[in-house]
């Protein structure tokens, strides 16, 4: 099977650089006092497009030929990897055509119109969006970029986890959000790399164990379209690839309930001053919830996005 590298995940980082953001690392001693640890919060919420996803996206489109670039590119998703492809595709002079669930949040929507892309829905709780992401690509002749099941996707992911250590140096552990497993795959391959010793766990909402359930049995286990605010994360089932890699190098993986990530939210944005979607403060909650073992003594967090709007985060928030 086709696997991901250190040094894919070093090729990518080089393929971003002046491409992507250097996302900020945050700390704060109010967060420290709370844990007991030293927490580094990897913010990926200010990275283009306002998620992690570009990273891999671009790297993932950059390595196309000119005439798939041409033809264009195609790729399912909730939102980031929507908004990150269409932006890689203009980037690169190509365009590309996204299948979005109906119910995905209207602000991700239009920021994907907004950056060029066409897009056609589908209703996530009835259809399987990879075999209508396949057949729409086939149809139009598209290179289909899939949101986290791709080599290079996972390798583009991995240089946030790279750039963070190489900010902080040697970690404990590494907190990374799990939906399909591109983020913590490409994040435990690079900070594996780096510091064997470091401890790798994954955050998934309650309703949506899919990656805890299939790393406990052994293999990929399917569960029904989880309801949850973290939509992001609202997945069924692991990656075939994330998976693979996931069960070699990822330690553990925490849950979190909807609303220890909505008081994620708001202590993130009260006392880091900084604004996250529910997905990208699953992490976060996981840490302040004390759903992470010990916790280690120098801890880095993926805060892997920011795209919610001021109506849904007052609503989440203001309960």
């Amino acid at each position: 099977m086709v696997t991901v590298s250190f040094d894919d995940v070093q090729a990518a980082a080089a393929r971003l650089d002046g491409v992507a953001r250097r996302t900020p690392v945050l700390t704060s001693r109010t967060l420290n006092a709370l844990v007991g640890a030293e927490v580094f919060i990897k913010c990926e919420n200010f990275q283009r497009v306002g998620a992690f996803k570009f990273r891999g996206a671009y790297n993932a489109a950059a390595q196309l030929s000119p005439e798939q670039l041409a033809r264009g590119i195609a790729a399912y998703s909730s939102g980031n990897h929507a908004q990150a492809t269409a932006l890689a595709a203009r980037e690169l002079g190509s365009r590309a055509v996204i299948l979005m669930p109906e119910d995905a949040p209207q602000s991700k929507s239009e920021a994907t119109i907004g950056y060029g892309a066409e897009v056609v829905t589908y209703d996530r709780y009835t259809q399987d969006r990879t075999a209508l992401g396949r057949a729409l690509a086939e149809e139009r002749g598209l290179a289909l970029i899939p949101p986290y099941d791709h080599p290079h996707v996972i390798a583009g992911q991995g240089t946030a986890a790279l750039e963070l250590l190489k900010e902080t140096g040697a970690l404990d552990a590494l907190i990374v959000p799990v939906g399909g497993g591109g983020l913590i795959a490409g994040s435990a391959v690079a900070a594996k790399a780096l510091h064997p010793a470091i401890q790798v766990v994954g955050v998934e909402p309650a309703e949506g164990d899919d990656t805890k359930r299939s790393l406990e049995s052994g293999e990929r286990v399917s569960i029904p379209v989880p309801r949850t605010i973290a939509d992001g994360q609202a997945l069924p089932t692991p990656g075939e690839l994330t998976f693979a890699i996931n069960r070699r190098l990822v330690d553990a993986i925490a849950l979190v309930g909807d609303e220890e990530i909505v008081e994620a939210m708001r202590f993130a944005f009260e006392r880091l001053k900084i604004v996250l979607e529910p997905s990208g403060a699953s992490a976060l909650a996981a840490l302040l919830a004390g759903h992470v073992p010990g916790p280690p003594r120098r801890i880095g967090v993926i805060a892997s996005g920011g795209n919610i709007d001021t109506r849904r985060f007052t609503e989440l928030t203001g309960r």
